[in-house]
């Protein structure tokens, strides 16, 4: 059977059972937050819609017709369920903000990711969250398809489709072994030195390999020499002396620390990447992933304040004593 539009208000039949209950239009009226005008004019829509005459109006109260108690009695059990359809969306709402899903690219997965999840779980007790892993174009497919609810992605490049939110802005440099020839070096190096020694790179679909292309790509002569889907595989080959690299500076401070690899300057040449959440245009973000998308910018902005430049810019009194340092990220500017 196909139920025929508006032929049914459930509010309106909800109504009519406490008319039953309470025995009067106006207790009834009072007990749903309306006039009594308007709870007899929604009888009457009820009457003409169903085509029955369901109350006897009089001076001492209103009593339902034999009509309106048949009524009544089927329609107590189709409030019931309504009633039970109602709680139960409302529990499956309620265990779907308790689940996250979300896709980083990997930088942001490994360096940046545990400690906002770790303080994300804090907030919000009882939340399970599913974190996968990807370069930023695998990070964007699986936002686009559904199976995330929100992205982290560092590509240079906008998304059709999806809501975009720049949560910071990352210097990438150049990092070589302290056994290669440019860590002794007392100048910058050129685009040209540059595009002759990049010789390990990410894959293609990272926002890094992105970025290397863009700016070397026509200096560039011929492939890469290795070509690696990991940000850790790039930095043991580069430490082993396999040659220069294009990493975030969020990824090497252990070994900048460590003096496993030493930062080149370089000269003439924009590595600025957007760190950005991505979510799908026209779907409700759950608000888990807003949480999240909000805690990663106040990180941000907590650690590099507004105004001080990329290179230079730290947390003095990181949060929860994670010595989290963020030189080389700024915070956004916030969405217009």
């Amino acid at each position: 059977m196909v139920l025929p539009a508006g032929q049914l208000e459930l509010a309106d039949l909800d109504l009519l059972l406490s008319v039953q209950r309470l025995g009067s239009l106006g207790k009834a009226a009072r007990e749903h937050g309306v006039s009594q005008p308007a709870a007899s004019s929604r009888i009457q829509a009820l009457e003409r819609r169903l085509g029955l005459r369901l109350l006897e109006r009089s001076p001492s109260g209103s009593r339902l017709t034999p009509a309106g108690a048949m009524v009544a009695t089927w329609g107590r059990r189709v409030v019931d369920a309504a009633a039970e359809l109602l709680s139960g969306c409302a529990a499956l709402r309620d265990a779907a903000d308790r689940w996250l899903r979300i896709a980083a690219n990997s930088t942001t997965a490994d360096y940046l990711m545990p400690s906002w999840l770790a303080e994300l779980r804090s907030r919000q007790t009882g939340l399970t969250v599913e974190l996968r892993m990807g370069n930023s174009h695998e990070v964007v497919q699986q936002v686009r398809a559904g199976t995330v609810d929100v992205g982290f992605v560092d590509d240079p490049c906008p998304h059709a489709g999806l809501v975009e939110q720049v949560i910071a802005e990352d210097e990438l440099g150049v990092f070589v072994a302290p056994t290669h020839p440019w860590a002794g070096y007392r100048r910058p190096v050129t685009p040209d030195e540059l595009a002759g020694e990049i010789t390990i790179v990410r894959e293609r679909g990272s926002g890094t390999r992105e970025t290397v292309d863009r700016v070397l790509g026509e200096l560039c002569d011929g492939e890469p020499h290795l070509e690696l889907s990991s940000t850790t595989a790039i930095k043991e080959a580069v430490a082993a002396g396999g040659g220069a690299a294009v990493i975030s500076h969020v990824a090497v401070r252990h070994e900048l620390r460590n003096h496993e690899l030493v930062a080149v300057p370089v000269v003439d040449v924009d590595l600025t990447i957007r760190l950005r959440a991505v979510w799908r245009r026209n779907v409700e973000l759950p608000d888990a992933a807003l949480a999240l998308v909000k805690l990663a910018m106040d990180e941000m902005s907590a650690s590099c304040p507004v105004g001080m430049s990329r290179i230079g810019c730290r947390s003095d009194q990181p949060r929860n004593g994670a010595g989290r340092d963020f030189r080389h990220l700024r915070p956004a500017a916030p969405a217009s």
